[in-house]
């Protein structure tokens, strides 16, 4: 049969159309050796490849073959059952990785905002589960130092000198500290530190208003806030808990050639971050 022939199979009931190419993406497995007619249980009838088997299930055999990826909703829990129907299709590759199936699993992701207003300033500690979702809030977030005139959180912004940006303290891979507010000095004059958290462009100097578009950032990134506590020691800090849901990294086939085998398979994760 020609590559580029189109097949048409009926599994369980549910038909599906593809290309002969597809189907041979993995020479050695039932589905290529069906087009090839050397396969006693799986038989062209009526124009159709008729396969008694699960057809919803099928679905992501397809698309595998079609992507060369392993791809699966995140409430998707039917692990062994797919990797028997890929067995049975002699995938052996998906099979394997199926099989490891903490490989596949969606990770749940916590972190936590504590907050605590004293006086002028307003000190901020973020804890995630996850470093990589730190180092992103990193990146986001920028604190400016100046000198200021004045008193109250509504004073005017400092004179024409610029603001200083300084680095976040970063205590470890899953935790940073920053703070805002008014630090006075002597006399009239203070230290006055602002808090920019990108895509918005303001430099917030009021704790308050800091916290609430750290929570609003959060938010609009996929978390959900699933309590709040207050913590009182020697002063009250307020804890904020969120939670994501996080998909894990796409997994592709590479399909080495050689002289020996006509398709050696391994598996390797993806760079891309499937459905964050």
């Amino acid at each position: 049969m020609s590559s580029q022939e189109v097949v048409v199979l009926n599994v369980g009931g549910m038909r599906f159309v593809t290309r002969a190419s597809t189907l041979q993406q993995f020479p050695e497995s039932r589905l290529a050796r069906m087009l090839n007619d050397d396969d006693w249980e799986l038989k062209l009838v009526n124009g159709e490849f008729f396969v008694d088997r699960d057809g919803a299930l099928f679905s992501y055999i397809m698309d595998f073959l079609r992507t060369l990826q392993v791809s699966l909703p995140t409430d998707f829990s039917d692990y062994q059952r797919l990797q028997r129907e890929a067995e049975f299709y002699g995938l052996y590759p998906l099979a394997n990785l199926l099989s490891q199936e903490h490989l596949l699993k969606p990770r749940q992701e916590i972190l936590e905002v504590r907050f605590s207003l004293q006086e002028m300033q307003a000190f901020f500690r973020i804890f995630g589960s996850c470093s990589t979702t730190i180092e992103a809030l990193a990146e986001q977030i920028t604190v400016f130092t100046g000198q200021k005139s004045g008193q109250g959180w509504n004073s005017p912004s400092p004179s024409q000198k610029p603001l200083v940006p300084l680095p976040l303290e970063r205590p470890s891979h899953h935790d940073m500290v920053f703070l805002c507010g008014i630090e006075y000095s002597a006399g009239d004059q203070s230290v006055a530190r602002y808090v920019s958290i990108k895509p918005d462009n303001r430099k917030l100097i009021n704790g308050t208003n800091v916290l609430g578009l750290l929570l609003d950032t959060l938010l609009k990134d996929g978390f959900r806030l699933i309590s709040t506590r207050t913590v009182v020691n020697e002063e009250k800090v307020e804890c904020y808990t969120f939670e994501r849901v996080k998909r894990a990294a796409g997994l592709t086939i590479r399909v080495n050639q050689t002289p020996e085998s006509s398709g050696v398979a391994q598996a390797r994760r993806s760079q891309v971050q499937k459905g964050k």
